[in-house]
């Protein structure tokens, strides 16, 4: 049974990956490489300097991942400050938790300067019951830990928590935590596999994900 839920946040809540993929492109672009999804799928979940050693490794760069870093902090800022897009259903999607009861939070591999940006003009930040961030963990996506400390948060096992993830190391992350997990793909992810998913959701919207949901409550 379904007693907490783990978002993601990044292609599930908001529409950034867009972003990220320019950020990473007009990074590679001043080095002569263009971004691509074979990297894009090996960077997705990783945390800081973990992530643009991806792209450092990915091209032979000479720059080092926290010089990277840097400067992918600085472009990704500027774009985040006018407001980002929320994906489609998202402020339904939200009610829909409120109204069942099911206490929520965030669990994303963003920096978490840059998730409070995001998340400061929300309506619905209050309702948060935990904001997990990159800047949290010591092992990103794939790897559980983050989903194991939003179970802390909610202060139920990884079995009886819902994560709904939009890549495939997220989703690897979730299923290996134990928790149940959703696949939510977005249009840079939906190519990307999700083994060990409870379903593949078409959008937030999607009527199977709600009827899921309903179906796993305790009764």
């Amino acid at each position: 049974m379904i007693r907490g839920v783990a978002l993601d946040m990044d292609g599930l809540l908001f529409d950034t990956e867009r972003l990220y993929w320019e950020v990473g492109d007009q990074l590679l672009q001043r080095r002569g490489h263009r971004f691509c999804k074979g990297l894009q799928q090996r960077m997705m979940g990783r945390v800081g300097v973990a992530a643009m050693q991806q792209m450092v490794d990915y091209f032979s760069l000479s720059d080092s991942a926290e010089q990277l870093l840097e400067e992918s902090d600085a472009l990704y800022a500027k774009m985040i400050e006018s407001g980002v897009e929320p994906m489609p259903g998202l402020s339904s999607w939200i009610e829909f938790l409120q109204d069942l009861g099911l206490p929520f939070g965030i669990a994303t591999s963003s920096r978490r300067k840059h998730v409070e940006v995001i998340l400061r003009p929300i309506p619905w930040r209050d309702r948060l019951e935990f904001t997990l961030t990159g800047d949290d963990v010591t092992r990103g996506k794939p790897d559980p830990q983050i989903y194991q400390m939003a179970a802390t948060e909610l202060g139920i096992a990884t079995e009886q928590m819902l994560v709904l993830e939009d890549s495939g190391n997220g989703c690897a992350a979730a299923v290996a935590s134990g928790a149940r997990a959703v696949a939510v793909p977005s249009l840079h992810t939906k190519d990307q596999p999700f083994d060990g998913a409870a379903m593949v959701a078409e959008s937030l919207t999607d009527p199977r994900l709600w009827e899921w949901v309903r179906r796993s409550l305790p009764r």
